[in-house]
């Protein structure tokens, strides 16, 4: 007999050896043994991952001389009948090829024979999400109440394109991707068995590659061993998958870490001299750096790893670079990825992103290098200027007695604290809607875009943590997170007048601003809505009383007026 493929040699003939689906075997497992053997089973999941495998599995099963057991003997007539496909009770059927309605027809009228050589007919439809909507109209009647001798296994890689009333006359397993570590074990029972000589990091890089089939998994396998002299090596396995060396990829990432251009480019040509396509390439690093990520998330995911290998280099550099340069690159590179797909140049692309990334945090282009002692000056007064705004946010005086810049006038903001107009907070109160509210803050996000546009970052910085609370058709209230920023903002007229400009834009008409520190607004809330009661309760009262005791209270007003019954 001619060479077969090992996913064909290796092809599970028990339920133990299917890997990865221990969710799936041990249920029919339990069902065989217990005699609950369904009439319908609906297999679905991605490919390679031993959806038709367990569906010849079960249809031996059920089948063997033995039964009932957990696992076909595959020593019985039945089994190896089964196994080589000499007994024709066990149809499997292509419904890629054989998705027309007479075909469904034809297995509906031979459902009521009963089985030659076995116990139940089985009918193993493959890829059914390929059949035509007369197909699954056809199949319905005759899957819901079977004969009780048949038993129909559907297998899909598309649950979705299959009708409800198909799916609800089904049990539905669902298989799962493999892990890679459970490939990589595989694999090496078959390396083991065959006396093939290996590297283990070489069954890893396979098992990624395969993204979670086993199929795939075996068939490079084979492509590498076929590639290989003596032993399948690292570089017969990214030869073999179109992978790139985690090598390669440590030396880019640290080209880009350490902002060398030149480093950058001669990683690049090197690839792609190797004959490395660049879209896979860029996948890699995308990969590469989200793996970086989880490890420096959690450790104990190693699992979770689509690409790296731990070592001590990828450690080194996933202690080097920070989760925020991590997102820039993940970021630059998918954006990269996506303009690749349109061009015919897409090494053009990908120089210019990995230009990019090393050249930014830069400065503006200069090119002049900073002493390190101005950068430590810097940092010293950068360090003192944030505590002293901490300090005016909490308390309002300077954090340190020794500052020097500016004292007048951080002591002038601290002799008069800022009082918000409470008359004119009470009156745009007394005209507030809510849907003037409501007008106000769903254009707020632009107002915020404006002041950017404008180059006013200076004064979109005070509105941060600031949001309107009340609006009337001719002013709002807006509320401010700290004192401080209600003050700087209150106080500059240029901040006012850009703000009034900007609504007026905006909502087409001018409103007024008046601002409100969250200490104060409470109060100033509180404030009006207990005058508004006691203004009601006065109307009603007044409403009440008898007209000619109000002609009396007008005549000789309250103090005067004695009321007798």
């Amino acid at each position: 007999m001619g060479y077969q493929a090992l996913y064909r040699v290796w092809r599970p003939q028990q339920f133990i050896d299917v890997v990865g689906q221990e969710h799936v075997t041990k249920t029919l497992q339990n069902a065989l043994i217990q005699q609950k053997v369904s009439h319908a089973y609906l297999f679905s999941g991605p490919r390679g991952t031993g959806k038709t495998s367990a569906a010849k599995i079960l249809s031996k099963a059920v089948n063997c001389e033995r039964a009932p057991v957990s696992e076909p003997c595959n020593e019985c007539a039945a089994c190896r009948g089964i196994t080589d496909g000499s007994i024709p009770d066990v149809i499997e059927i292509d419904a890629a090829s054989n998705n027309g309605v007479e075909e469904i027809r034809d297995i509906r009228d031979k459902v009521k024979y009963a089985p030659n050589a076995v116990t139940y007919k089985v009918y193993i439809i493959d890829e059914v999400h390929m059949l035509s909507q007369g197909a699954f109209n056809a199949l319905l009647k005759t899957l819901e109440e079977p004969p009780k001798h048949v038993i129909f296994i559907l297998a899909t890689t598309e649950p979705h394109k299959i009708p409800l009333t198909i799916i609800s006359r089904c049990q539905r397993f669902d298989f799962k991707r493999i892990q890679p570590q459970d490939i990589v074990g595989r694999m090496s029972q078959i390396i083991e068995e065959t006396g093939v000589k290996c590297s283990e990091q070489a069954l890893h890089i396979i098992a990624r590659a395969a993204e979670g089939g086993m199929r795939d998994a075996l068939s490079l396998l084979d492509q590498a061993i076929s590639f290989s002299e003596d032993e399948v090596s690292v570089e017969d396995a990214l030869t073999v998958t179109g992978s790139v060396s985690q090598a390669f990829l440590g030396r880019l990432a640290r080209a880009i870490y350490e902002k060398q251009v030149a480093e950058a480019l001669q990683v690049l040509d090197e690839l792609l001299a190797l004959g490395k396509d660049t879209s896979r390439f860029i996948e890699d690093m995308i990969f590469f750096y989200r793996d970086m990520l989880l490890y420096q998330a959690a450790p104990g995911l190693g699992d979770s790893f689509e690409r790296v290998l731990i070592d001590p280099q990828f450690k080194e550099l996933a202690g080097l670079i920070s989760q925020e340069q991590i997102y820039i690159n993940i970021e630059n590179f998918n954006k990269t990825q996506q303009e690749m797909k349109w061009t015919n140049h897409p090494r053009i692309f990908l120089e210019v992103a990995l230009v990019k990334l090393c050249s930014q945090d830069r400065g503006s282009g200069s090119g002049s290098h900073v002493p390190d002692g101005q950068v430590q000056d810097l940092l010293g007064k950068i360090g003192e200027l944030e505590r002293q705004l901490q300090s005016i946010r909490e308390q309002g005086v300077p954090a340190a007695e020794n500052v020097k810049t500016a004292p007048a006038k951080a002591q002038r903001i601290n002799k008069k604290a800022y009082r918000a107009p409470a008359g004119k907070i009470t009156q745009i109160l007394r005209q507030a809607t809510k849907q003037d509210l409501q007008t106000v803050k769903s254009r707020w996000g632009e107002v915020l875009e404006q002041l950017s546009h404008q180059n006013q970052k200076s004064l979109a910085a005070l509105l941060n943590e600031a949001e309107p609370v009340a609006a009337s058709s001719a002013a709002f209230v807006l509320k401010f997170k700290y004192d401080i920023h209600c003050q700087m903002a209150m106080e500059n007229d240029r901040f006012i007048e850009t703000m009034a400009m900007i609504l007026q834009q905006i909502t087409g008409h001018r409103l007024e601003m008046a601002g409100v520190p969250e200490s104060q607004w409470q109060q100033l809330r509180e404030d009006f809505l207990a005058t508004q009661n006691q203004d009601s309760t006065e109307t009603d009262r007044k409403q009440d009383e008898d007209p000619f005791i109000a002609e009396a209270r007008k005549l000789v007003g309250d103090e005067l007026l004695e009321i007798k019954e």
